[in-house]
């Protein structure tokens, strides 16, 4: 099929968004990973723009974080020096999160009013531009966590707030590839269970990112730094130290390090598994490519998630694994769409 000029249009500033919230989801970890989270202790969406521009403006800022947990009980030795070399990192962060906006606003305003986005389309950029709003909202709402009383961020606002990116992105991915697809004419039975199959991946892969969060805000990923057993045991100690029983699984570091390794093998092989079946029972050429792209994704991710661990968690390489994620995320969501009921493209 045919994709007129317009769609290619409107498809390729719905990618650009996706490469945006890519590009912010990696910052925002390395913003993580540096400890710059709680550096900007202010949500100003507009003038928050302007950064420090003088040595009077940089001493404000710095008095400000200097009044917050993290400085007072971490960071308390801090420079004006150190404090800019985290300044950076959350404001790019922020900044990154503005030309979002922009980048979604100024060509909607464009096609909008030269009539190339219909009534179905724009009630579809209306729910990005929600979610827009509501990542944006969700960041200070995280940020707001560790201005009181913590000296770094509740893992669970953490987990919140990247799971809305990750949504953000699916979504708007998703449109996009309906932009530049024609209509999945294969229904035979085999789609509906490779359906269900693409379904659960996805169900697995964003439970898996929800623990992946827990262990980044735990710091539980520079405990037991050895593989394939945690300091030589398969189930490791402490694994059940906190009570009640059931809370184990979200504020104990050893289990939810646990957790996330127990998922990463059941996603590699349930993916393998996928691999397999789908030499016999796929002929569409794109949805064996779908597979294709999700076990090179997986295969990437496990080395990546293997270094992670033994280099206890470096930054550069953590922040790595992270951008694995993300492209197993995007795979994921590609061979959902591949599988997708038969529908006319809007």
């Amino acid at each position: 099929m045919m994709i007129d000029k317009s769609r290619r249009q409107i498809a390729t500033w719905l990618l650009s968004g996706c490469f945006l919230v890519f590009l912010m989801v990696w910052i925002g970890g390395i913003t993580r990973l540096t400890g710059s989270g709680l550096s900007i202790t202010e949500w100003k969406p507009i003038m928050g723009a302007i950064p420090p521009l003088n040595e009077r403006d940089w001493n404000e800022a710095f008095s400000k974080y200097q009044q917050i947990p993290q400085f007072q009980k971490v960071n308390s030795t801090f420079t004006l020096s150190e404090f800019k070399s985290i300044f950076w990192w959350e404001y790019i962060h922020r900044l990154v999160g503005r030309l979002i906006g922009v980048v979604f606003i100024v060509p909607f305003l464009f096609f909008y009013f030269r009539k190339q986005l219909d009534d179905v389309l724009v009630r579809k950029v209306m729910l990005l531009f929600l979610l827009g709003g509501i990542q944006g909202f969700l960041g200070w709402f995280m940020v707001k966590s560790g201005l009181s009383e913590r000296t770094s961020v509740s893992h669970y606002r953490l987990a919140i707030h990247l799971l809305a990116a990750f949504t953000t992105f699916g979504f708007t991915f998703w449109f996009a590839l309906e932009l530049l697809s024609a209509p999945n004419l294969n229904q035979s039975r085999t789609n509906d269970i490779w359906r269900k199959r693409s379904t659960f991946l996805f169900a697995l892969i964003f439970l898996q990112i929800t623990y992946g969060a827990f262990v980044a805000g735990l710091h539980a990923g520079k405990m037991y730094n050895t593989f394939p057993l945690m300091d030589g045991q398969i189930i490791p100690s402490g694994i059940l130290s906190l009570s009640p029983t059931w809370i184990n699984l979200f504020d104990n570091p050893v289990c939810v390090q646990f957790i996330h390794r127990l998922f990463a093998f059941i996603i590699f092989f349930y993916i393998v598994f996928l691999a397999w079946k789908s030499r016999n029972e796929l002929t569409d050429a794109v949805q064996k490519k779908s597979v294709s792209y999700l076990f090179s994704t997986v295969m990437l991710q496990v080395v990546l998630g293997i270094i992670t661990i033994i280099s206890s968690a470096q930054i550069a390489i953590a922040s790595i694994h992270q951008l694995g994620a993300f492209l197993l995320f995007a795979a994921s969501v590609f061979a959902m769409f591949r599988f997708r009921k038969n529908r006319s493209v809007q």
